[in-house]
């Protein structure tokens, strides 16, 4: 009894371990960014959401309208995209503009030119990652990946087989065009969202819900 319990735990720690061997990709601080310059490596994040940024001291409060500049893809030799599809980088993107454009559209009036209390948000989509078919959904359930999935939980870190999007947020004064803020970030959904493991670019999207929302707390 004994001998099969302790293979069983090495088998499950074989296992977890193969788990964070396939660890996902962590975003850069992309070199074609307008403020790659400006990113330095962020200290305080235990997640590895948002390892690069810049920021100035800012009353994000004087600010009452918007503009949002169209998400573009990058194009930049140390993107992170892998083998997707061109379409379907074009799609998160687009998803990306609509749920920005959503979230801070509670927050701001959304404007189409320069002005007086005025930012202008810039995404750009620097990478994603796909659910891994039936993999992603499967590991929630068996032994191993569920226990690397509750670890991974309460660090705050992705699930196994699990898609992400790594995008840039650079954040300007519209009148003046200065660099108020820049961040890199990947997104991804809780290990246990159990609906973000279905569909090749389902947790893509619950990432960019995700990161929309995080935006919109900082500009508050």
């Amino acid at each position: 009894m004994y001998k099969q319990t302790k293979s069983l735990g090495l088998f499950v720690a074989a296992i977890c371990a193969a788990l964070a061997g396939c660890a996902s990709v962590e975003p850069a601080a992309y070199s074609g960014l307008e403020s790659s310059s400006y990113l330095k490596q962020e200290q305080n994040d235990k997640t590895g959401r948002v390892p690069y940024s810049f920021s100035t001291q800012t009353d994000w409060r004087k600010y009452t309208k918007v503009v949002i500049d169209p998400v573009a893809v990058y194009r930049g030799n140390d993107n992170q995209f892998g083998d997707l599809p061109e379409q379907d980088r074009e799609s998160l993107a687009k998803y990306a503009e609509t749920k920005f454009a959503e979230k801070l559209g509670t927050r701001f009036e959304l404007a189409r030119h320069a002005g007086p209390n005025t930012l202008r948000v810039k995404l750009t989509l620097t990478g994603a990652s796909t659910t891994t078919p039936v993999l992603g959904t499967f590991s929630r359930f068996d032994i191993a990946g569920g226990i690397y999935n509750v670890v991974q939980t309460t660090r705050g870190r992705e699930g196994a087989f699990t898609g992400s999007v790594m995008y840039a947020v650079e954040i300007y004064d519209a009148s003046t065009s200065r660099l108020l803020s820049a961040y890199v970030t990947k997104q991804y959904p809780n290990p246990y969202n159990l609906g973000a493991s279905f569909g090749a670019l389902n947790a893509s999207k619950v990432g960019i819900d995700k990161g929309a929302d995080a935006l919109l707390a900082q500009l508050r």
